[in-house]
Order: structure tokens, then C-alpha cells, then sequence
């Protein structure tokens, strides 16, 4: 696959051709907390929220990736949640999902003019790591950047939670993506309340069940709600939206 092209506002937000900054360009330093691969710099890049005052702008990309487990025997369990949420993405932004690399099922394009990688691991939730922390680095996609949608069972089922950072709260998943991503934590992720096992059931066998009927109405609610709080981080970053959005998602099931 090429090297992720940084998009303007004049073009296509997409994935595509090698872009290295021209000799009109000036040249500053993006700082990645990953390893770098071996690979040409991309061109300067900046904050997904430009400056129109500051003429042709260029975005910094995200790779925004969901936890789960590949094949038909998980889909629709607790556990994958987080790659409904990266099929509901896709299909909303109109991104097909359709090309194979580094473990992983990817869908390149855009949320408005920034550029997105979808990503949904294939090597299984608790190697989820080897696929994201490649990716990262092979896109050169700064941990800012790195948006991990996940299920949590610590939040009720249907609520969401969007964090700048945090630690692994004892999801095999997340703790191996932050041991591929050089244990750092200050990644954002959004994580998606499953609820939590009824009296003595085993985790496991909670984490890979199906929702019940009223379960599944929730959860399809907080994936649409999911799509716009996404949008929201990718094009305004950590506003004051996304305080109100988690304020609201808190006590979306409060009755008064």
C-alpha cells in the first residue's frame, strides 16, 4: 500500500499517491512517540482543526481502530463492539473496507477533509497490538491520532465514554495494544459500556455472548451517537463538544 498522503482542503482527504513536501514547502518537525519505519518523511502536517488564516493547510491523518475478534462465530458478541463501530464508520463517511495488510482489514478515506485509516484487527483481541502498533508506525500516524474503540465493561450497556488517554482498565486487548504502542497510554479511545456479568457468570463467557433484544436496541442507539462523536473528535479535536457529549452519555439512562 502507498504512503498516507496529507489532504488540503482542495483535495481528496484520501489515502493515495506518495506526498513529500515540495521545495516551496517549509519543513517542520512532527514529533511521533513511536518507533518510525524506514520511510521518507511525509510532508509537514498540522492539527486537524486548521487555521484558514494560514493559507494551504495539510492534516495530520488518524487511525482509528476497533477491538474484536475475526469471523462469523464472534459477530455480534459483547467483545465486538468495537468493530461495529468501525463497520457503522465506514458505511456512514461511505469508506469500503477492502484492503489486507499488517493482520488487519482496512478501509481508507476521509472524515470531511481529514484523512482516515479504518482498522479492524485480524489476529484476534488479545493480539490486537501486533496489527495497530505496525500500522501506526508504518503510516507514521502520531499517538494523538490513534483513536482505540473498544467494549468496557465498566460503563452500562449503551453508554459511551470518549478519553484522551488512560490505562487498560484489564482489557486484554487495550494492554496489548499499549505494549506494541511502547506501553504509552496518551492515545484517545472511545469505549462502549456492555454492562457487566450477572451474578457468578464467567467474564468470558459474557464477553462472547449476544446481546438480548433490548440490549441490542441500546447499543445500536450508541453506535449512531458513536458516529457523530467521532466525527466530532476528527474535524474539532478535544472541544468542549466532546465534555458535553461524555456529560450526557453519563446519565443517559437517568430517570428523574
Amino acid at each position: 500500500m502507498s504512503m498516507l498522503a496529507a489532504a488540503t482542503p482542495a483535495t481528496s482527504a484520501h489515502f493515495s499517491a506518495p506526498l513529500f513536501p515540495s521545495s516551496h514547502t517549509p519543513r517542520r518537525r512532527v514529533a511521533a512517540p513511536l518507533r518510525r519505519a524506514r520511510r521518507p518523511r511525509l510532508a509537514t502536517v498540522v492539527a486537524s482543526v486548521p487555521d484558514p488564516a494560514a493559507g494551504p493547510v495539510e492534516y495530520t491523518p488518524w487511525l482509528i481502530a476497533g477491538l474484536g475478534n475475526p469471523g462469523n462465530k464472534y459477530y455480534g458478541t459483547r467483545h465486538n463492539v468495537g468493530f461495529e463501530m468501525v463497520d457503522r464508520i465506514a458505511r456512514e463517511e461511505g469508506i469500503t473496507m477492502n484492503t489486507i495488510q499488517s493482520k488487519s482489514l482496512l478501509g481508507v478515506g476521509s472524515i470531511g477533509e481529514v484523512p482516515v485509516l479504518l482498522v479492524k484487527p485480524q489476529s484476534y483481541m488479545n493480539y490486537s497490538g501486533e496489527a495497530i502498533g505496525h500500522l501506526a508506525a508504518y503510516y507514521q500516524v502520531p499517538l494523538r491520532h490513534i483513536l482505540l474503540v473498544y467494549d468496557d465493561m465498566s460503563l452500562p450497556n449503551g453508554v459511551l465514554r470518549i478519553q484522551r488517554k488512560g490505562g487498560h482498565g484489564r482489557h486484554n486487548g487495550l494492554q496489548n495494544v499499549i505494549e506494541h504502542l511502547d506501553g504509552r497510554r496518551e492515545f484517545p479511545r472511545l469505549s462502549i459500556g456492555i454492562g457487566s456479568p450477572p451474578g457468578k457468570m464467567d467474564t468470558r463467557a459474557f464477553l462472547l455472548q449476544k446481546f438480548s433484544s433490548e440490549e441490542r436496541v441500546q447499543i445500536d442507539t450508541a453506535l449512531e451517537q458513536g458516529v457523530d462523536a467521532v466525527r466530532t473528535l476528527v474535524l474539532k479535536g478535544f472541544s468542549g463538544s466532546i465534555e458535553r457529549f461524555n456529560l450526557v452519555q453519563k446519565y443517559k439512562f437517568h430517570r428523574v
